[in-house]
Parts: C-alpha cells; sequence; structure tokens
C-alpha cells in the first residue's frame, strides 16, 4: 500500500466518524431569535439599575472569630425584632429598600439599639411617592417633599471602618495580660453558671436543715 493511499483510508475514515456527529444537527441545535419585546425589556431594566441606587439598606454586623471581629461588614437583613421597634411594618420594609432577615435573632440589646438608630435615620432622609398622585395613602410623603426630592444613585448609607488608633508604648499591664486564659475562664464560668448556682442553693438547704 503506497502513502498516498494510507492517508486516503485515513480521512475517509476520518469523514465517516464525524459525519455521523454532524447529521440532522438543526434539530439538536437551540438558537435564539431576538424578539423585539425582550430586547426592550432588558434595555429598560439596564436603564433603571444605572439610575437607582445600588441596593437597599443593610444591618451592620461584625466579622467572625476573634481575629477579624473589630471589623464590620453589611449583614443579610434587618431582624423582625428591629423593625417592630422601630416602627416599621415587615411588608413596608420589603417595599421601601430594607432589607429583612426574617430568620435572624437578636443576641445583644446593643445590636438592637444600633439598627434601630439605623433604620430611623434611613427613614426620616427617605420620601415615599404615592402610587396614584390624587390618593395619597398614610406614610406617603407630601407635595413639597416630593418636589425636593433627589434620585440616590450609590450605596444607601454606606458602612466604612473608620477606627483608627496612634501608636503607642505597650504598658506593662498589657504585656502580663493573658487573652486566650481570660476568654477560655469567661467561656468556662459561662457554661458552669447554672451548674454553680444549683450547688449553691443545695449548700444554703442543707445548711438551714442542720441548724433545725
Amino acid at each position: 500500500m503506497s502513502p498516498e493511499e494510507s492517508v486516503r483510508i485515513k480521512l475517509q475514515s476520518i469523514f465517516t466518524r464525524n459525519s455521523v456527529l454532524v447529521r440532522d444537527l438543526q434539530r439538536r441545535v437551540w438558537g435564539w431569535v431576538p424578539v423585539l419585546s425582550a430586547v426592550r425589556r432588558k434595555n429598560s431594566a439596564e436603564g433603571n439599575m444605572e439610575l437607582a441606587a445600588s441596593g437597599p439598606i443593610q444591618p451592620i454586623v461584625l466579622c467572625h472569630t476573634v481575629r477579624y471581629h473589630v471589623k464590620v461588614l453589611a449583614g443579610r437583613g434587618f431582624s423582625l425584632e428591629e423593625l417592630w421597634v422601630a416602627g416599621i411594618h415587615k411588608k413596608v420594609a420589603w417595599t421601601s429598600g430594607i432589607s429583612v432577615d426574617p430568620w435572624w435573632r437578636n443576641k445583644t440589646t446593643e445590636s438592637l439599639q444600633a439598627h434601630m438608630q439605623r433604620l430611623k435615620d434611613y427613614r426620616s432622609n427617605l420620601i415615599l411617592c404615592p402610587r396614584k398622585s390624587l390618593a395619597s395613602k398614610k406614610g406617603d410623603s407630601s407635595a413639597e417633599e416630593l418636589k425636593l426630592a433627589t434620585q440616590l444613585t450609590g450605596l444607601v448609607m454606606p458602612i466604612r471602618n473608620v477606627y483608627k488608633e496612634k501608636a503607642r508604648v505597650i504598658t506593662e499591664e498589657e504585656k502580663n495580660f493573658k487573652a486566650f486564659a481570660s476568654l477560655h475562664m469567661a467561656c468556662a464560668n459561662a457554661r458552669l453558671f447554672g451548674i454553680r448556682a444549683k450547688r449553691a442553693k443545695e449548700a444554703a438547704e442543707q445548711d438551714v436543715e442542720k441548724k433545725k
């Protein structure tokens, strides 16, 4: 067999193998036809995104672990308790640019007060336009406030880490402070608080019985 015949046989086998994959290709390939209504909807959505703010207002939360707990960042959403304390209904919050996390539970009073104040500041600067110009409802802004309204295009009440401390000399008390041991002891005291209180109560009852 000559080299030309061997090359011809190889080419024929390649064409035969690939022709099976190409056969009846149009039934298996989905093609997208640009519909005019879809194009208009997409363009209008992109235009509205450029005009509107970059997202709803979010709570300020601390990072996890001892290493990063001094930094703050945006949380998932405000809890229902925070909305209730601030005087905002959850259905109103979802429609007025406030992110809501109904599964979150507040663990400290400090975070509850801080988020309540953040919501009140946001609500004081918010202007709600009525759905119908002739029929305004409770909570809608007046005509004078609507004339002074301006559209916000950036972040809504952005969160910034502005805490900076000047360099100073470390004191002897700070050098001798054992952070890990202090945290370990605090966790142990919190874990054994109920057991120790129960033992103290039983010991007091036994002393009273002995005196009798």
